[in-house]
C-alpha cells in the first residue's frame, strides 16, 4: 500500500463504505502473478485529449512497479485520428491513482457480499428483426459496393436496477469474478457518477520493455447444450466464414502495429480462447516501439474486431447505421505504469462485455457482431445475444456452474491431436513474412540500396504493412495521402495503395486524384506499382472494363496463376477489371501482359516495362509470398 493512504484501514474497507472514493478493482490474470486483484483509489479527471495522459505522476505499488493512471477512453475519441463518429460528448476519464493495494481473488470473493437486486424493463434497444434488416443493408449496400470488407454493428441490452448503490455494482463484479473464465480483464470502476463493470476477453494493446502486443480475437463457437465435442470444435475450426473473420482482423491489427512498431509486428498463433459460454480463436502480434504510451493508444484507436475494415470507412458506416453514439462500447480501458527500472509499461483491454451503469441504476450492455459478405443477418443478431449473455446472467443472478463443467471438458479437448492439427493448418498458406521474426525478415537487395519509394495512402492502412515490406527490401520509404497532388517525380518508384470505394467514381476527390496520379505516371513512364483500388484505376486508364462483382472478395484467399507461377493470394475487392485477352498493345510500342482467370476473365495482375499492378494484396497475411512478389516486380521495373 502507498504512503498516500486515505486512512490506516485497508482500501477495500473504504470501497465498501457508504461513501466510497473513486476506485477500481481489476483482475488481470495474464499480467499479474498468481490470482491477485489490483485495488486503486484516487481522483477522477476529465481530459481533453490522450496527450494529457503524459502529465500524470506515479503512485507506488506494492509489487515493485508503479502505476500512474487508469483511463477509460470513449468511442468518440476516434476524432483524434480525424475519423467520423456521432459525438455523444462522453468524457475521456482518468483515475489519477493515489492509493494502491492488491488482494487475492479468494479474499475479494470472501469480502464483497452478494447483494440481491431486482432487474426491470429488460429489453434490447434494437429488436432482432430490425437488427437483421440493418445488417442485411450493410452487407448489400456497403460491403457489396466496396466500402469495406467487414463492419461491426452493435446493439444494447437495457435494464434498470431498483434502488441502485455502489454495493450492487460490486455484487455484479463479484459474480463475474466468480463465474467468468478466460477473460483478459474482469473489473469494476466507480467514477462518482457511473460504474463500469466488465469481463472482457480481449486485450487492446500492451507494452512492456518496449515490446508491444496486440491480440486479435474473432470467430465465435457457441457451446451446445450437451457440451463441447471434438466434431463440433473441428467444424468450427473448418468454418471458412469464421476463419476469414479472424484473418481480416489480423490484417487490420497488423496495420496498426505497422504504425506504432519500428519494424511492424510478428504473428503468433492461432489459439483457442475458451470462455464460460463460448470460445473464440485468437492470434498474438508482437513488435517493438519507442513511442510514448499516449501516442500508442492514439494510433490504435480502435480495434478492428469491434469497428471493421478498413477502419476509417468503418467509422463512417458505424455513424451512418447506428442511431446513437457508442458511448464507451468498443473503447479502451488502460492502465499506464512504470516498471521497476523506470520504463513505461501499459496494459489495456477493449471495452466489450461491459455494463455501463449510472447512479440511477440504468444499465446498458452493448454487443456487436462482425458482418462479412456471407453473413446470415439473423445469426449475427443471435451472436450479439450470446456475447452479452455472461453479463446478463450475472445481472439476473443466474450461475454458470453447469457451463463451467463443459468448459473444463472443452479445455481438455483443446489438446486433442485433431484440434491442434486443425489450428496449425490455418497457417499453412499464410504470409511467410508476417510469421517471421522482425530481425530475420530484413533482406535488403543491393540494387534497392539508396532508392526512394513514395507510398500513396488511399485511406487504407494496409500502406503501413507495405512500408515495412519495402523497408525490409532496402528502400527508403515515405508516405503521402491520395488527396495530395504529385507535383514532381522525385522518388525512384511510386507505390499506389489500396482503399475503399468505386474506382469509377470521379466525384470522390480521393479517387479522382488517384486517376490524375496514374495519368501522370503513365505519361512520364515513371516506375510504379498499383494495388487493389489503384490497380482498378490503372485498368480504367488502359481501357479495360470494370465491373462490380456479384459476390465480393473480402478477406478471400485464392490460388492463382501469376505469370506462369502458382501462388496463394489474398483478395479484398468488390470491383474487378475484366478481359479475355492475355496481351494488350499500348501506345509507344509497349506491350501489356495480363494475369487473369481464364474462366471469368477477372484480371489478377498487369505488367508493362515501367509498372506492375495487383488486384490482390501482396502485403496481406493471405498472400503467402507477398514480399517476394513485390521484390520481383520492383526488380523488373527498376532494372
Amino acid at each position: 500500500m502507498t504512503n498516500h493512504e486515505i486512512s490506516n484501514a485497508p482500501l477495500l474497507t473504504h470501497i465498501l463504505s457508504s461513501h466510497p472514493p473513486a476506485f477500481a478493482l481489476i483482475y488481470r490474470p495474464a499480467s499479474t502473478s498468481g490470482d491477485r486483484v489490483d485495488i486503486f483509489t484516487g481522483t477522477i479527471e476529465h481530459l481533453q485529449g490522450l496527450s494529457e495522459l503524459s502529465r500524470f505522476h506515479c503512485a507506488e505499488a506494492s509489487h515493485g512497479s508503479t502505476h500512474k493512471v487508469l483511463t477509460i477512453i470513449p468511442y468518440r475519441q476516434i476524432t483524434e485520428r480525424g475519423f467520423e463518429c456521432i459525438d455523444d460528448k462522453q468524457p475521456l476519464i482518468a483515475l489519477k491513482i493515489e492509493n494502491t493495494d492488491t488482494r487475492t481473488k479468494h479474499h475479494i470473493l470472501k469480502t464483497i457480499p452478494d447483494t440481491d437486486f431486482t432487474l426491470s424493463d429488460e429489453h434490447y434497444d434494437v429488436d432482432d428483426d430490425t437488427y437483421a434488416k440493418t445488417a442485411l443493408k450493410i452487407i448489400k449496400d456497403e460491403i457489396g459496393m466496396g466500402a469495406g470488407s467487414n463492419f461491426v454493428l452493435k446493439r444494447s441490452f437495457m435494464a434498470s436496477i431498483a434502488d441502485f448503490t455502489v454495493r450492487k455494482g460490486l455484487t455484479l463484479f463479484r459474480r463475474l469474478l466468480q463465474q467468468e473464465v478466460g477473460t483478459y480483464w474482469t473489473f469494476i470502476v466507480y467514477t462518482g457518477d457511473r460504474i463500469f463493470v466488465g469481463a472482457t476477453p480481449e486485450r487492446h494493446i500492451t507494452m512492456e520493455n518496449n515490446t508491444v502486443t496486440m491480440n486479435p480475437i474473432s470467430g465465435t463457437h457457441r457451446y451446445p447444450a450437451s457440451g463441447p465435442n471434438v466434431e463440433g470444435i473441428l467444424d468450427f475450426l473448418a468454418d471458412h466464414k469464421e476463419a476469414e473473420e479472424l484473418y481480416m482482423v489480423v490484417d487490420e491489427e497488423l496495420k496498426m502495429m505497422g504504425s506504432v512498431c519500428t519494424d511492424g509486428g510478428t504473428l503468433q498463433g492461432p489459439y483457442l480462447k475458451p470462455m464460460t459460454h463460448l470460445a473464440h480463436t485468437e492470434y498474438f502480434i508482437r513488435g517493438h516501439s519507442k513511442l510514448p504510451l499516449w501516442e500508442i493508444l492514439q494510433k490504435t484507436l480502435f480495434a478492428p474486431t469491434i469497428t471493421g475494415s478498413p477502419l476509417e470507412n468503418a467509422c463512417r458506416v458505424i455513424k451512418k447505421y447506428e442511431p446513437q453514439g457508442r458511448a464507451y462500447y468498443s473503447g479502451i480501458i488502460a492502465l499506464l505504469s512504470q516498471d521497476k527500472d523506470g520504463g513505461d509499461s501499459m496494459d489495456s483491454s477493449i471495452l466489450i462485455r461491459t455494463a455501463d451503469i449510472n447512479m440511477q441504476g440504468r444499465v446498458q450492455v452493448s454487443a456487436g457482431a462482425t458482418l462479412v459478405r456471407n453473413s446470415n443477418p439473423y445469426s449475427e443478431a443471435i451472436e450479439t445475444r450470446t456475447k452479452a449473455s455472461a453479463l446478463i446472467y450475472a445481472l439476473q443472478g443466474i450461475t454458470a456452474e453447469a457451463t463451467n463443467k463443459s468448459l473444463h471438458d472443452y479445455q481438455k479437448l483443446s489438446t486433442h491431436p485433431s484440434i491442434l492439427s486443425a489450428l496449425k493448418k490455418r497457417n499453412e498458406y499464410l504470409s511467410v513474412f508476417w510469421q517471421t521474426s522482425t530481425h530475420k525478415r530484413a533482406r535488403p537487395k543491393k540494387h534497392f540500396k539508396g532508392l526512394k519509394a513514395l507510398v500513396i495512402d488511399a485511406e487504407d492502412m494496409f500502406t503501413s504493412m507495405i512500408c515495412h515490406q519495402l523497408t525490409s527490401l532496402g528502400f527508403s520509404v515515405s508516405v503521402t495521402n491520395a488527396r495530395h497532388s504529385i507535383t514532381y517525380l522525385d522518388h525512384d518508384v511510386f507505390v499506389l495503395g489500396p482503399g475503399p470505394g468505386d474506382p469509377r467514381d470521379r466525384h470522390d476527390p480521393r479517387i479522382n486524384n488517384l486517376h490524375t496520379i496514374v495519368n501522370t505516371l503513365i505519361d512520364k513512364q515513371h516506375p510504379f506499382l498499383a494495388i487493389c483500388l489503384s490497380h482498378q484505376i490503372l485498368c480504367t486508364h488502359l481501357g479495360l472494363e470494370i465491373i462490380r462483382k456479384e459476390i465480393p472478395n473480402q478477406g478471400t484467399q485464392k490460388e492463382i496463376n501469376l505469370f506462369a507461377s502458382q501462388t496463394k493470394a489474398g483478395f479484398y475487392n468488390t470491383f474487378t477489371a475484366m478481359t479475355y485477352r492475355s496481351k494488350i498493345h499500348l501506345a509507344a510500342g509497349l506491350n501489356l501482359q495480363l494475369s487473369r482467370d481464364i474462366n471469368t476473365g477477372e484480371i489478377h495482375a498487369l505488367r508493362a516495362p515501367f509498372f506492375s499492378s495487383f488486384q490482390f494484396h501482396p502485403e496481406s497475411i493471405l498472400t503467402q509470398h507477398g514480399t517476394q512478389i513485390l521484390s520481383k516486380a520492383l526488380c523488373r521495373i527498376l532494372k
